[in-house]
């Protein structure tokens, strides 16, 4: 694996794109210009469980302006499962599942029509109570599957119980996380067209090459004869990562009025059911410790849901086999299946809810053994990896705790609760760690075409959801063909480009970039060879696979990070404010600190949402989210926000891909929850186990 000599990566620039997004003028997915669309519309379901009994399309047949209706009696039939498999059958497995959908000739006509659309239906007997579920029937709940080697479903070192029964200190707590609902700014939009016995899609994801080969083997289609393209992308965070049921619908709708586009866009209110969630945990964490403050035991089990239809593991657990040194862990992993829509990935899955148990745990276990919450993670510091036993390829958790300490001002803090007050205020300091994998999704390639001129055309169908990926990676060609930025033309966003795993996982640059410094390696040895480094008039072209990086076989790769929070409780009332947020982040080479900030920063934002509003309130009578849109789910406006400080410490790692990058995405949330969680207990001296934060639970008698 070569490793690249930075030049153009280190600068701070302006997204390539930002010009054209404040002006106005990047297209979205809906604003594809198309010629005489057909608009489209659903009909979903209003029982949580059951079949549908009868249906009665007349009424919305015969409205003015209606091209069709659908319904699983004409629907084209689809080779798919899960989530994916809609209008194929009777059966309904949750409130809000697509049952139809009406194409017109204007949105109006469409919605309109939709409501006349009558269903009878068969209900049975839902279940959609987690914690019931937990106390009721624990013997029903599973082990889910495991997704990758590296996140371990169950892990078990040591006699944890023997451990904790003889620990001098011990903390045995319950921690719970809510139901999290994604709303990106841009909601879920797609325009579909069949012409020419070929898809053509423009719509909002996070890998238009995950969506042809999913809409492809839905309607047995070669994949040559789908075509995606999603050029501008108005946030994600993992809810379009994988194809959903409203791309499916869309499919479906174009081939009943064929030639003709057809555009679909989500409400606001259909996102709660139809693009995935976080789902709501119930965890318990046991540590034993020391007199000294050290670990002898860690064991921690989780209990998500997940729906009847498709299996989705939030996996809790996966980041605390690695956080800590204890000669005795476990981790368990549970899920219960309920009649409700299939959770999906939300901005830093698994770590967020699972780091929020853990943290707070850990302030509590600090408490316990008089020792300052930092010293206590300082001192259970692992040298390698507690469970894989590999050395990390660079860990510098400890480096980020101690320059959050110092720039955040935290050995004048006094860990008394309740002591500090200002004008009706109490006021208190937490502090929380924070991590995330270095990962790589398989499927990339990339194209290289350089011209006589002397400029660089990079094709790859990556997506830029809008982070600023086009700058980046551009940034990344620059310096892996030794030549300026300005040379580079970096194409993205469309499946006639070389494939590209999706944008997820923090992974996007890693993944991407290795596939392109290979090809850049490959077209300058090219050049040399063939060429007496002289470009051809008629220029050359190579096409190069993601690299495999045997690195992987030798170390643990991870991001770490320090997330410090002060908190104001009005002593009176319990509102609950976030005057100053500070985090230290060690995430391998910075490509953009423009863009890397803004990426770290907004995740502490959204870490301040999770912690004190964001709560989906499921009606367990009829199965929706009640608080189903931005008016009533709550999230951080600019109002909650004070100041927030993102620091980046100097971390090169030879080992993780040639740019020695670890991605900035996800890690900014985690932690966040927690270090205001602890700042909380600080301030009033009332321990909050069960998020949201909200001022009921710090009145008397509230707290857990």
């Amino acid at each position: 694996m070569t490793t690249i000599t930075p030049r153009a990566m280190g600068q701070a620039l302006d997204r390539f794109d930002g010009a054209e997004k404040v002006r106005g003028l990047a297209r979205y997915a809906f604003e594809q210009p198309v010629e005489h669309p057909a608009y489209l519309f659903p009909v979903q379901s209003t029982i949580a469980a059951g079949r549908i009994a009868g249906i009665d399309c007349s009424q919305a047949s015969a409205q003015p302006g209606v091209l069709a209706v659908l319904t699983y009696q004409n629907a084209p039939r689809v080779a798919t499962d899960g989530e994916l498999r809609i209008l194929q059958s009777d059966e309904v497995a949750f409130r809000g599942q697509f049952v139809g959908g009406v194409i017109a000739e204007t949105s109006e006509i469409a919605r309109h029509a939709a409501g006349l659309v009558r269903l009878d239906y068969e209900e049975r007997p839902h279940n959609l109570d987690l914690r019931g579920e937990v106390r009721a029937h624990r013997d029903k709940l599973r082990v889910p599957k495991e997704v990758l080697p590296i996140f371990p479903m169950e892990t078990a070192e040591g006699d944890v119980d023997a451990a904790l029964a003889t620990a001098a200190v011990r903390v045995d707590q319950t921690y719970s996380t809510p139901w999290y609902t994604h709303n990106a700014l841009e909601p879920h939009t797609t325009i579909a067209c069949w012409a020419d016995d070929r898809f053509t899609l423009y719509l909002s994801t996070q890998g238009v090459t995950g969506i042809q080969a999913a809409v492809a083997g839905a309607f047995r289609l070669d994949p040559d004869r789908v075509r995606v393209i999603s050029p501008h992308v108005g946030g994600a965070f993992g809810s379009k990562v994988y194809p959903r049921a409203d791309v499916v619908l869309a499919a479906m709708a174009a081939r009943l009025v064929p030639g003709r586009p057809v555009r679909f866009a989500l409400t606001r209110q259909q996102t709660f059911s139809q693009t995935g969630y976080r789902p709501p945990t119930i965890q318990r964490v046991r540590l034993g410790a020391g007199s000294d403050g050290r670990l002898l035991a860690i064991d921690h089990d989780s209990v998500e849901q997940t729906s009847t239809i498709k299996e989705f593991a939030e996996q809790s657990t996966r980041a605390t086999p690695g956080m800590y040194a204890a000669p005795n862990r476990r981790t368990q992993q549970w899920v219960a299946e309920l009649d409700v829509p299939t959770p999906t990935i939300m901005r830093a899955p698994g770590e967020v809810s699972g780091m929020f148990a853990l943290e707070s745990a850990m302030d509590e276990l600090a408490i316990a053994c008089g020792l300052d919450p930092i010293e206590l993670r300082i001192r259970n510091e692992p040298d390698v990896h507690p469970h894989f036993g590999l050395p990390f390829s660079s860990r510098n958790l400890v480096a980020c705790l101690r320059e959050g300490a110092r720039r955040f001002g935290w050995e004048q803090r006094d860990p008394t609760p309740r002591t500090r007050r200002e004008g009706g205020w109490l006021v208190g300091t937490g502090v929380a760690a924070a991590t995330y994998p270095v990962l790589r999704l398989p499927g990339s390639k990339a194209t290289i075409r350089v011209g006589a001129d002397g400029r660089y055309v990079v094709l790859i169908a990556a997506a830029d959801i809008g982070t600023g990926t086009r700058t980046a990676l551009s940034q990344v060609t620059a310096d892996a063909l030794q030549v300026d930025v300005e040379q580079v033309d970096l194409r993205l966003g469309d499946t006639a480009y070389p494939p590209a795993a999706p944008e997820g996982a923090s992974a996007g640059i890693t993944s991407w970039g290795a596939a392109i410094c290979a090809a850049a390696d490959q077209l300058r040895q090219r050049l040399a060879a063939e060429h007496g480094g002289t470009v051809p008039a008629d220029g050359l072209e190579v096409t190069a696979d993601m690299p495999e990086n045997l690195h992987l076989k030798q170390y643990v790769m991870h991001s770490f990070g320090a997330q410090f929070a002060e908190v104001r409780v009005h002593e009176e009332t319990g509102e609950v404010r976030v005057p100053r947020q500070l985090g230290v982040f060690a995430c391998g080479r910075i490509v953009n600190p423009k863009t890397a900030r803004s990426q770290l920063l907004g995740g502490m934002t959204w870490g301040l949402s999770m912690a004190l509003h964001e709560q989906s309130v499921l009606d367990l009578r009829f199965g929706h989210v009640v608080n189903h849109d931005l008016a009533q789910y709550h999230i951080s406006s600019n109002a909650d926000v004070g100041a927030i400080e993102v620091h980046c410490i100097e971390e090169e790692d030879p080992y993780v891909n040639p740019m020695g990058t670890k991605g900035v995405g996800e890690i900014g949330i985690v932690g966040v929850a927690a270090a205001i969680a602890n700042a909380v207990y600080h301030a009033t001296g009332v321990r909050i186990r069960d998020l949201p934060i909200t001022l009921d639970k710090l009145l008397p008698g509230g707290g857990r």
